[in-house]
């Protein structure tokens, strides 16, 4: 059996306004009726595949959970990294994981962000790839390039493919780094170059067998910090202590760049990292006029361009534009020519050190019981929308700072305040005085919404005393 590793941590600044810190690019439904995480655990299930294994941050537990759900599925394990340390630790906490119940097992790691169209294609060449995994060779996929991209890091080959791009592993020569344009261009001609998928199947043995080599002192760290991982509601949580010191290097410069074992599989069908808007819009099937509108957008007399507006009450209109990328938020507005659609990660890094809320947080605050999103902010009031999933319960908590006036407006409300339990129905109202202990709980089969107004001098998420939680969140704004 084949164990996917499906990374799932990344923050797509290059997708901002979109895809931000809070909820980056692999949770989103950019291209498709699944967000690219379920796309990408749906795509790597079925006849030799054993269920998932998950990398993931503590942020991004619940949503994990949800959505594989949502799709009918169930991981082995969901890794939660204490911080982010780039591919290298990641993959190397899932393989301990894996190595510890099955010493034998193969790895098809691959990150949770990308569009691959034809599964089954893509299957068929994993099972090409599986003899030379087992063989002790560590299996990195190219995809076959159709332009000269300067975006991604090449993989050279020692023999072109064949005219078909048959599923056929050979040894990789070297990898390249991103190239500029006329390098890129002249690897594009020369048929011996592949663009580097960052995909890989390896065996378990084979893989720590590298680090072993090449990266001894993080291999030592890392199996400190799953030795003393915590179970915590079906997570695993990664020992935080162990954690901290590892360096954040990717798996490419970590071991795959140095280890003699390499092996590289073609594979000649459409891929996309999803890398940024020019992506986008490539990939989501531009008209005659090379026009691709999303949600309420309009384009007139519009030439190769992206117009995408996300809420539902906005109207974004696009008139005589030629090469433009326009995406509109409710709370930011992105607009850029489609050849600087890299630059927005700069934008982002400008945002951030200017200190605009923008950069990466969503208006929208996505929790496991549901998610709530600010309607009206002034000096000493919030006013914001509670959306409660079936079965979902805040957690009993109390505030210094702020009263809470709670308004259902759809479904039922089991409110508990002071001890004092009482269901509250649509159009019923209930007042929570400043540090009342309180709850709420959807005790109904469909969403429960509710209008929460709040006033007091301070009004922050921070602001929250957890005393029982069913998520064991802990205390902060997210615990």
């Amino acid at each position: 059996m084949i164990t996917p590793v499906l990374l799932c941590g990344g923050s797509g600044t290059r997708l901002w306004p979109l895809s931000r810190k809070s909820y980056p690019k692999q949770f989103s439904k950019l291209t498709g009726e699944e967000s690219l995480f379920q796309a990408s655990a749906l795509r790597l299930t079925g006849a030799g595949f054993a269920p998932p294994v998950v990398v993931t941050g503590a942020d991004f537990r619940f949503i994990v959970t949800e959505q594989l759900a949502q799709v009918e599925l169930a991981p082995a394990a969901i890794l939660i990294e204490p911080a982010p340390r780039n591919t290298a630790p990641a993959i190397l906490a899932a393989a301990l994981s894996v190595q510890a119940r099955d010493p034998e097992a193969l790895l098809l790691i691959a990150p949770s962000d990308h569009v691959i169209p034809d599964a089954e294609r893509f299957c068929d060449a994993v099972r090409a790839a599986e003899e030379s995994a087992r063989g002790g060779q560590l299996v990195t996929f190219g995809i076959c390039p159709d332009r000269a991209e300067t975006g991604y890091g090449w993989l050279e080959l020692t023999t072109p493919p064949d005219a078909e791009f048959a599923a056929i592993a050979q040894p990789l020569a070297r990898f390249v780094e991103k190239p500029d344009l006329a390098t890129a261009q002249a690897m594009l001609e020369d048929g011996l170059h592949l663009w580097n998928a960052g995909i890989f199947l390896v065996s378990v043995d084979a893989l720590i067998a590298a680090f072993e080599t090449y990266q001894p002192e993080m291999l030592a760290q890392t199996r400190r910090a799953v030795a003393a991982a915590e179970c915590d509601l079906g997570f695993t949580r990664l020992d935080p202590e162990a954690w901290a010191p590892l360096e954040s290097i990717s798996i490419d410069y970590a071991v795959m760049e140095k280890a003699p074992n390499l092996s590289v599989m073609p594979y000649g069908g459409t891929w996309s990292d999803l890398g940024g808007w020019e992506a986008v819009w490539r990939d989501s099937g531009p008209d005659a006029q090379g026009v691709v509108t999303s949600g309420p957008a309009t384009a007139l007399e519009c030439s190769n361009s992206l117009l995408r507006a996300e809420d539902g009450q906005q109207q974004l209109v696009g008139i005589g534009l030629s090469d433009i990328i326009a995406i509109a938020m409710p709370d930011a507005v992105l607009v850029a020519h489609k050849d600087r659609a890299q630059d927005v990660k700069q934008a982002v890094e400008i945002l951030k050190s200017q200190g605009v809320e923008q950069a990466e947080t969503l208006p929208r605050d996505y929790r496991p019981w549901g998610w709530f999103e600010s309607l009206a902010v002034g000096s000493r009031f919030q006013v914001k929308r509670i959306h409660v999933k079936p079965g979902g319960a805040l957690s009993l908590q109390s505030h210094h700072h702020r009263s809470e006036h709670w308004i259902v407006v759809e479904g039922t409300a089991k409110v508990t305040i002071d001890g004092v339990e009482r269901l509250v129905s649509e159009d019923q109202s209930v007042y929570i005085p400043i540090g009342s202990v309180h709850r709420m709980v959807n005790p109904g089969k469909l969403p429960m919404v509710l209008i929460e107004v709040q006033t007091g001098p301070y009004l922050g998420e921070d602001d929250i005393i957890r005393y029982e939680d069913i998520y064991a969140r802990g205390q902060g704004a997210k615990g």
